[in-house]
């Protein structure tokens, strides 16, 4: 039996005697702890490679870590030697923020969900550059990016290109968030005209950034699941008329239908984890129905093993992503998924 099979039993009860947000914070600083040798070697995870190419890019496999959990990419050396096919940092802004007031992380533990108001709270960019230069992980690296809460929507662009130009030369992919349901007023860049507008401006940016560098870094656009099927079909017209790399499906969601009654269901934010999966892979579906297979389709929401995981792919996602999942089962989730996809 490996070290992480024992988390369910043994590590997860103590880790949910702390305040959830505290113990997101303890793992991240125990993850760059144990980034460093010789404790990576020890506390890292085997995990049979199983590669595919997708967005002209090599991937060990297909999970990758979805954005949120390492927001600062402190962490990236540990995340990626537990067999992470892709690790996505961020959501990350131009300046560093303190997100919303606390409490803003909720466990719904009855359905193994997750409810987080966070705001992107984040170290600003120019942190997470620095952490992106120092790694030693050699899988795909992805970076989300987003705006600061204090920039007006009609400057979200400026704040996006910021972050772009600066990530750009130090990670693989970057996904353009316009879907957190915590920023005031950032789902609404998913309307046809203010996304028009963002993601023509940044495909702009991107054709200078690899025309300058000899290097294209594809772009990512990460949706909600609670657009309408008329705002979906939207959202991907506007993908493939900017030849964007790849749609991620999907974010957090705002519904409360499936935790009804259950503690915390109340609460405001973004719901993650188990009761996510349904409608988020009824977008999946719904977005590869539009786009057929001229888009590469990012699977997130919900996968909590093998099964939710082929939903995804039977859907038409190509790359995975959980978070959720990491939390209530551990590690040992990833190989579990990966070694029996």
């Amino acid at each position: 039996m490996s070290l992480y099979a024992l988390y369910p039993s043994l590590v997860r009860p103590l880790i949910f005697m702390l305040d959830p947000e505290k113990a997101h914070s303890l793992t991240i600083k125990l993850g760059k702890l144990l980034s460093r040798p010789p404790l990576l070697s020890l506390f890292s995870q085997q995990v049979e490679e199983r590669p595919l190419e997708v967005m002209g890019l090599s991937f060990k496999n297909n999970l990758g870590l979805a954005a949120g959990m390492d927001k600062n990419g402190d962490a990236i050396d540990y995340l990626g030697a537990l067999g992470f096919g892709h690790l996505e940092l961020g959501t990350v802004t131009p300046r560093a923020q303190e997100g919303n007031p606390r409490p803003r992380m909720f466990r719904i533990k009855a359905a193994h969900g997750l409810i987080n108001r966070m705001g992107f709270n984040n170290k600003g960019v120019d942190y997470l550059v620095r952490n992106l230069l120092s790694r030693n992980y050699d899988g795909v690296v992805g970076v989300s990016i987003g705006k600061n809460e204090s920039t007006a929507l009609d400057h979200a662009l400026d704040d996006y290109l910021i972050c772009l130009n600066k990530v750009y030369p130090h990670c693989d992919y970057v996904a353009v968030n316009i879907s957190c349901p915590n920023t005031p007023g950032l789902t609404a860049l998913q309307e046809a005209a203010p996304m028009e507008q963002l993601i023509s401006g940044i495909k702009r940016e991107q054709d200078k950034l690899a025309a300058a560098s000899h290097r294209y870094v594809p772009l990512v656009v990460k949706i909600a699941p609670d657009l309408s099927e008329t705002q979906l079909q939207i959202v991907c017209e506007i993908c493939l008329k900017y030849k964007i790399d790849a749609i991620s499906c999907t974010n957090t969601t705002t519904a409360r239908d499936m935790i009804s009654g259950m503690e915390h269901a109340g609460e405001w934010g973004g719901l993650s984890g188990r009761p996510l999966l349904n409608r988020s892979t009824e977008v999946l579906a719904k977005v590869h129905s539009f786009v057929g297979n001229e888009l590469p389709l990012i699977g997130i929401g919900g996968i909590d093993g093998v099964v939710s995981a082929r939903e995804k792919i039977q859907a038409g996602a190509q790359l995975l992503q959980l978070y959720s999942a990491f939390v209530y089962q551990g590690p040992q989730v990833i190989k579990d998924i990966v070694e029996n996809l």
